[in-house]
């Protein structure tokens, strides 16, 4: 890019030579870019300010006045893009922030209703059998299957079965004491 180029010397029977223009210009205006966002835009939204500055010339082409800098209209072009592009991002991220705050508060809410209910289950095996809690937790924390938890324990599967139904019919029953009849 030339310093001090006027829009004049970029016209051609009055039209825009507008692919001399992006030949001379897009390092430059990508410089500004850089140095404007802070690296902050990605690389797509760069390229689409750079593409929009080139439109935005060439749409007001009609509208430019020949005595003028080229590079000083194009900065103020780019400039604008900068500041759209960067208020429109920040809306985007407050509602982003927003909706995750939303999230959460569920979220929060789901896991310590879950962790209630857990701390519940805790209570009720700490009163059961010591064999029994082998059962519930060779069973459910194990991932044993029932054939597998009879031969550990040399019970019979009908006796696994039998107090895996009485631990689950207990646990239930104490959840729903407490209040969760979602069980």
């Amino acid at each position: 890019m030339k310093k001090g180029n006027e829009i004049k010397e970029y016209k051609n029977n009055n039209e825009l030579d507008l692919e001399k223009i992006v030949n001379e210009y897009s390092n430059y205006l990508s410089k500004i870019i850089e140095n404007m966002t802070n690296h902050y835009l990605t690389k797509e939204d760069k390229e689409e300010i750079l593409l929009d500055t080139f439109f935005i010339l060439w749409k007001n082409k009609d509208k430019l006045e020949d005595d003028k800098m080229l590079s000083s209209y194009l900065a103020g072009i780019i400039k604008n893009l900068i500041k759209e592009k960067s208020r429109v991002l920040s809306i985007n991220y407050d509602i982003q922030d927003y909706e995750n705050t939303i999230y959460d508060i569920k979220n929060t809410d789901m896991l310590y209703e879950r962790r209630e209910k857990i701390d519940k289950i805790r209570e009720v095996l700490e009163q059961m059998k010591e064999e029994d809690i082998k059962i519930f937790k060779l069973y459910y924390y194990g991932g044993k299957k029932i054939k597998e938890i009879a031969q550990i324990l040399n019970v019979s599967e009908f006796n696994v079965k039998t107090r895996l139904y009485r631990i689950r019919k207990r646990i239930k029953q104490d959840l729903e004491k407490g209040g969760y009849s979602d069980v």
